[in-house]
């Protein structure tokens, strides 16, 4: 049995202890600017597959008006534009709305790096996730997939580069994984927010 999940779900809580503690100040300053852009709570809860396709309710920092449809990605709205706020698309371009995440990892929930959890209903990528055992490991905030064409890959290639992690999982995998994604969210690759239909 491999030691590093251990390690890694070890560190995942201690990192995620410390980010939470140096970046309160900006989850106070994001948390009224949503408050004062628009109705509704700041925080968004959403269901999503865990480890071992265990539902959790994975925290968001909310982006969209309260009535967007629900349990819906939103890249498969037809038209996205219509549901985000003023905040929420900063929010979105910059990858601060899954900041709450964090929590998720210190509640043990979480990794920083794995696959991105699927919604409870995308049971087409949950069953192909099933193949390369990636429903197996804790899911992540940042991923392979992610920094391989996020929204634009299709079910099948998104759940075999998670497949490919789950192969690759190390510490020295998880610290690329980390800097190709600060470099993606810089550069504002992958992210697909309608369907363009």
């Amino acid at each position: 049995m491999k030691i590093y999940p251990k390690i890694k779900h070890i560190l995942d809580f201690v990192l995620s202890l410390i980010a939470i503690l140096i970046l309160w100040p900006f989850f106070l300053i994001i948390a009224g600017l949503i408050k004062v852009d628009s109705q509704g709570t700041v925080l968004f809860k959403q269901k999503r597959i865990g480890k071992n396709k265990r539902v959790v309710n994975i925290l968001k920092f909310r982006t969209m008006r309260n009535d967007t449809p629900k349990d819906i990605p939103t890249h498969k709205l037809q038209n996205p534009d219509l549901f985000i706020t003023g905040i929420g698309r900063f929010l979105r371009k910059t990858s601060l709305d899954e900041l709450p995440q964090i929590i998720n990892i210190l509640k043990g929930e979480l990794s920083f790096i794995g696959p991105r959890p699927a919604l409870w209903n995308q049971f087409d990528l949950i069953a192909e996730r099933d193949k390369y055992e990636a429903n197996n490991i804790y899911p992540g905030l940042t991923g392979w997939a992610q920094i391989n064409g996020r929204d634009e890959l299709s079910i099948k290639v998104k759940a075999k580069y998670d497949g490919e992690y789950v192969k690759r999982m190390s510490f020295t995998f998880d610290v690329k994984v980390f800097l190709m994604t600060a470099y993606s969210v810089f550069a504002g690759k992958g992210v697909k927010e309608g369907t363009g239909e």
